[in-house]
């Protein structure tokens, strides 16, 4: 049997073991889970509903195990709580959902183009989706779309991150609970998933563009589809218009939520020249009284980075931008305290669009700051970027911001706020460039693409007799 090993982020300690799926218990679980799909699906939507609200009851019944466990994976306490409390909404939220969005599909016959026939469509579940989740929020990505998935008929085979795996453990209990519940884990690196892949019809990845690529590539050879939401790098206008105290609050809170470790974070802010001083002077006051989480991880905003690695890249952007004469305001070094690594947060100045800050995700507490004199500028520089995932617009009103929005190149804006994307689980949207592929997870589409459509064509004339396609014959 293979082990790894997991680092506790606030210690810096690898003190969690766990076994990693051997490609035959890969083979086996997704066998399994074919083998149980058909019943699934044949409980119905309000069937398959009330289990989803069973499952919702026993997570919640068991959140302060799961929040514990979450806790030590992330370093992050409150964050924890809001995680295991949003997975048994969004349980909730599919189970009163789906059974009338499965109900309101087309299924009436109607006529073809082509005369003679009528066509009604079919709709089922794929048997086996599969899912491969990050670490950054593990308790709710490894589910995310697991839900809709299970909701509407597929079995699912999911991998958390095998930086984050602690939680799985309770979750297996709670799960027992439930055992016509089909949802199964494997656990291991890159190579558990590429197994999964192989096994899926249908694959959903939350990651790295980079690590996306490889996935849309292993899901091309199997010829399924593959839903990919990757990562951004968000910008944020703010208008001459807008109050400088009021958008540095929501700058800073959507900048730093769970240590800048969410792909909506913002991560590139554009401000008007008119309200720039007070702006920065307002956002470098505010980060400076965000606290860390250090010694007590139940006091303060600021939790340690998850993945070591994470810290020092963020550090080397920041040490590449003042190198190149961007100017600290608050923050800026990577502090090492009780084996974790934490940034309190960083407002940088005088920063240009060729910095690394700028161009590469940074999935930190950084908030770089460029401040434009023309709105033409600032929109094609926020559009300037390989990613689009979302974006933000604060003015001086909605009808201004709107019609900022609407010229901003990404999936989801945020309009007089930030960060939404985050808060709001029905906002349809398509992430664009490389911050995504395929449907939007949110709203009514989260579900329906789990199910594939199958055209019933009915006869209602005479059929063809055999003589229609003699050789020879003229049209």
């Amino acid at each position: 049997m293979t082990m790894m090993s997991a680092r506790n982020p606030r210690t810096g300690e690898a003190d969690y073991e766990f076994a990693v799926s051997s490609r035959a218990e890969i083979a086996a679980e997704a066998a399994r889970l074919r083998a149980a799909q058909p019943a699934w699906e044949a409980l119905g939507p309000e069937g398959r509903a009330k289990v989803l609200l069973r499952f919702a009851d026993a997570v919640e019944a068991a959140a302060p195990q799961l929040a514990e466990a979450l806790a030590i994976d992330t370093g992050r306490h409150a964050v924890a709580w809001i995680e295991v409390d949003g997975l048994s909404r969004s349980l909730r939220r599919w189970a009163e959902r789906g059974p009338a969005l499965i109900a309101g599909l087309d299924r009436d016959a109607k006529p073809s183009a082509s005369p003679g026939f009528e066509i009604r469509a079919d709709y089922t579940a794929y048997p086996l989706f599969g899912a491969i989740a990050p670490w950054n929020f593990p308790v709710i990505l490894t589910h995310i779309d697991a839900m809709p998935a299970m909701m509407a008929g597929c079995a699912a085979l999911v991998k958390p991150s095998e930086v984050t795996p602690r939680f799985v453990k309770p979750m297996l209990e709670v799960l027992a609970q439930v055992p016509e519940l089909p949802l199964a884990y494997v656990m291991g690196g890159a190579d558990v998933g590429q197994a999964l892949i192989e096994e899926a019809d249908y694959i959903c990845f939350t990651g790295s563009t980079e690590t996306g690529k490889k996935v849309a590539e292993a899901a091309a050879r199997q010829l399924i589809p593959a839903n990919l939401e990757l990562g951004g790098k968000d910008p944020m206008i703010i208008t001459a218009n807008a109050d400088p105290q009021w958008a540095a609050r929501i700058a800073l809170r959507s900048s730093i939520v769970a240590t800048g470790q969410a792909c909506q974070s913002i991560e590139r802010i554009f401000v008007a020249r008119e309200i720039a001083e007070p702006f920065l002077a307002a956002l470098a006051e505010a980060a400076k009284a965000v606290e860390i989480t250090f010694p007590d991880p139940k006091q303060g905003h600021i939790g340690p980075f998850i993945f070591p690695d994470q810290a020092g890249k963020v550090q080397e952007q920041i040490d590449g931008a003042v190198a190149s004469g961007a100017r600290v305001l608050a923050g800026g070094k990577v502090e090492e305290l009780g084996g974790g690594n934490y940034l309190r947060p960083t407002v940088l100045a005088d920063v240009t669009p060729d910095m690394a800050v700028m161009r590469e995700e940074t999935f930190g507490p950084v908030l770089p700051v460029t401040i434009f004199d023309d709105l033409e500028a600032a929109i094609a520089l926020a559009n300037d970027t390989t990613y689009g995932l979302s974006a933000a617009v604060l003015a001086g009103s909605l009808e201004e911001a709107s019609e900022i929005g609407a010229r901003l190149d990404a999936g989801a804006i945020s309009l007089q706020d930030g960060a939404l994307t985050s808060m709001v689980s029905d906002a349809t949207n398509h992430s664009r460039k490389a911050s995504g592929l395929g449907p939007s997870r949110m709203g009514d589409e989260g579900l329906l693409r789990f199910l594939r459509r199958r055209a019933m064509i009915i006869q209602t004339g005479d059929a063809l007799p055999i003589d229609a396609y003699r050789e020879g014959q003229s049209g």
